[in-house]
């Protein structure tokens, strides 16, 4: 099982900087998501700046949410 999200950051390039169980930092773009169905509503970036970490993974207001599988393989290690 991969490490699940303790803490969320949104970035203003509409990336998300993600702090994982294990103490990793790791960056996810959401950018690719933004022309999908219902995560079009992100673009929004007061509804974007308004994400949380909830239960190991990222919630939205606007009850949105992604996999934390996905975050944590589709991620990039922080520097």
């Amino acid at each position: 099982m991969n490490p699940r999200v303790s803490a969320v950051k949104p970035l203003d390039n509409y990336c998300l900087e993600l702090l994982f169980t294990n103490q990793e930092r790791r960056l996810f773009d959401m950018k690719p998501y933004l022309t999908i169905g219902v995560f079009q509503e992100l673009q929004d970036r007061a509804l974007f700046n308004g994400i949380r970490a909830f239960n190991g993974s990222i919630v939205w207001p606007n009850d949105l949410d992604l996999d934390p599988d996905r975050l944590y393989l589709d991620s990039q290690p922080v520097d």
